[in-house]
Parts: structure tokens; sequence; C-alpha cells
């Protein structure tokens, strides 16, 4: 074994495993909760990278104005335009590569959650003796090995095995990858909430293709392996959804933009007409009574 699966071992895949077993026994012997409680402790610890990425993220889209006034000035010098940017990277406290750990770090995790999966499910004898070498054995921890055999089975899908659901419709045999939908759609809603708004038209149509591309890709990577790995996947996009919104306290972008787009303020109603003042009535002078003339006498 190289040293690299050593450390890798060591350090993700057989702690994992054992957490894995420890969940299961704490969750009823229910696999699927095992996982998605092992998906939100990972999310947990690496919130405070994922939070450091965002940050980046925004920092970098505020920058870009500025970037691009380099790159038109600068754009015929490429090593004067490499020290410009870095010198605003510096003044700006913007590390541009610091977005990056957060990927290099989740890869490695990514696969150790996966082999973790496959190993705890043990989907023959020769994969129960294997697991039983990775099981930790000291005093006070609990028995691990009497949980096996896992019970994989939940609804319509065996959590060890790829989805493979069939719908008869006219005699013909139609796919129903109903996991695998479900890894595409959250994973194109946390990309779409999380990406930042796109400041010139390159950047925006790279947003787009990343945008359309890695729901796919994560589609295809669900599709082919274990369905347990594709409730790892659907759980850490609603997570990383949720981290979002809590870390930016902006809420309305995760609804639909005819949801979260304000509604316009109702017009103001006219204000009526100010009331002329009221002329005082002319009051005509009374005139004098005429005295009657008394009647003369015969």
């Amino acid at each position: 074994m190289n040293p690299i699966t050593l450390v890798t071992n060591l350090l993700f895949f057989q702690p994992l495993v054992n957490l894995l077993l420890v969940l299961y026994a704490a969750m009823g012997r229910n696999f699927i909760l095992a996982i998605v409680a092992l998906t939100v402790l990972i999310r947990l610890l690496l919130y405070p990278l994922m939070a450091q990425q965002q940050r980046t993220a925004r920092k970098m889209q505020e920058l870009q104005p500025r970037l691009q006034e380099l790159q038109k000035k600068y754009g015929k010098d490429r090593e004067r335009l490499a020290q410009e940017q870095m010198k605003l990277y510096k003044e700006a406290g913007v590390n541009p590569f610091g977005g990056c750990l957060p990927l290099l770090i989740q890869f490695p995790i990514l696969i150790a959650v996966y082999q973790a999966i496959i190993h705890v499910l043990a989907l023959n004898p020769m994969a129960v003796i294997d697991l039983s070498k990775l099981i930790y054995r000291f005093n006070g921890f609990p028995a691990l090995a009497t949980l096996l055999p896992i019970q994989s089975q939940f609804l319509l899908w065996d959590l060890g095995r790829p989805e493979r659901i069939f719908v008869p419709v006219g005699g013909i045999l139609i796919p129903l990858p109903i996991m695998t939908l479900l890894v595409i759609l959250t994973t194109w809603w946390s990309q779409k909430v999380m990406s930042p708004p796109a400041t010139d038209p390159q950047t925006q149509m790279t947003t787009q293709l990343m945008n359309l591309y890695m729901p796919l890709f994560f589609g295809w990577i669900s599709y082919n392996l274990a369905v347990g790995l594709s409730v790892y996947f659907i759980v850490t996009n609603l997570i990383s959804v949720i981290q979002f919104a809590l870390a930016t306290r902006d809420v309305r972008r995760l609804l639909p933009r005819w949801l979260a787009r304000p509604r316009p303020a109702a017009p103001a109603a006219p204000n009526p007409p100010a009331a002329s003042p009221a002329r005082p009535k002319k009051t005509e002078p009374a005139r004098p009574s005429k005295a009657r003339r008394p009647a003369k006498e015969g």
C-alpha cells in the first residue's frame, strides 16, 4: 500500500466506516438516516472552509470591474498585468486560490464516503471479512461487529447498488432514475443559488456552462455508483443551500424569480383637489320699511 493511500485510509476512510456504524446503531438501524446524519456532520465540520470560500467569491466578484480595467490597460503586457492583479488582490486582502481549498478537501472525503458506504453494506462474504478488519476495537467502544449485516434496502432501492428502476410502457421498459434526477435538480439549484451574479458576458457564459455541466456530471456519477452516494449528494446540496442562506442572510435568492422579485408598490391614491375656501355670502342691507300713511278722515 502506497503512503498516500495509507494516510487517506487512516484519516478519512477508516474513521468514516466506524462513524457510519455508530450512526447506524444510533438511528435505530436505519442506514439511510445514518447517511443523512453523516452528511450533516461532515458539512458542519467543513462549514468554516465553505464560509471562507463564499467570502472569497464575493470579494472576487466585487473586484471584477477593477480587474477589467487592468486588463484593458495592461492586456498586451502579461507580466505587468499579473503583477498589477496580485497587487490588487493584496490590497483587497483576497487570496485568489483560497476558494480551491474546500474543493481539494472535499474530493478525498467524497471518495472516502463512497468507499465507506460500500464497505459497510458488505454485499458479499469477502466484503464482510474486509469490514471486520476496519472496525475499531478497544474498551468502552460499542461492539460494532454485532450490527452486521447492515440492512441496505430502502423502499425501491438497494443503497449499496446502482439505481436500476424500470417502468413498463407499451411493452418497453423505460428507466426511471428517481434518485439521479433528484441529484441533478438539487445540484443545479445549489449551483444557481450560490453562484455570484456575473458582471461581464464572459463570466456569465462560464457560470451558465458550469450550472449546466456540473449537475449532469454528478448525475452520471450517481447513476453508475451506489444509491447511498446519491443520498449523500442530495443532502449535501440541500445543506449547502441552507448554509449559504445563513451566511449571506439572503433568503430571497432561494426562491424562484417570480417569488423573489419585489412586488411593485401600489400607486398612491391621488389627493383630492383642495377645496376652495367658501366665499361669504353678500348680505344686502335691509331696506327701510315704508310707514303707512294714516287714512284720511272723511
